[in-house]
Formats: structure tokens, sequence, C-alpha cells
């Protein structure tokens, strides 16, 4: 079952958020949506993963990422 997670991320420009975009796409149908948000800094996903596993991805970025909570 799916369910929809917002991270915060440090994305200073769209470059940023495609980096958050392409190592989500690589996960195929384990994701389902991935919204972001480079004024709000925040990545929004839809996933049958859990948090900690979609963290630990969005880490491999570089950049600055903390889990806010399930929508």
């Amino acid at each position: 079952m799916s369910q929809t997670y917002e991270f915060q991320m440090a994305m200073t420009c769209e470059g940023c958020a495609g980096a958050a975009k392409r190592v989500l796409g690589k996960l195929g149908d384990k994701v389902t949506n991935v919204e972001t948000s480079v004024e709000n800094q925040k990545v929004t996903v839809t996933s049958s993963m859990t948090s900690d596993e979609l963290l630990a991805e969005l880490q491999k970025t570089g950049k600055e990422v903390k889990f806010i909570g399930a929508v």
C-alpha cells in the first residue's frame, strides 16, 4: 500500500529538485509520485517504501534531508 511522505530538503535550484527526482526515479514502481518545491524546500513522495528507505535514497543526493511526516 502506498503512503505519502514529506521531506525537508536543502534545495537552491531546479537542479537540486531534479537530483531528488532522479534518485527516486531509479526506484521504479515503488515510487508512484514525486513533487518538489524549491521555494518551500520540500519533497513530497508517494511510495510503497518506508520513510526511512526513502530518506536513505534522498540522502544519496548529498543534500541535507530530514523526514517531516506522513501526509
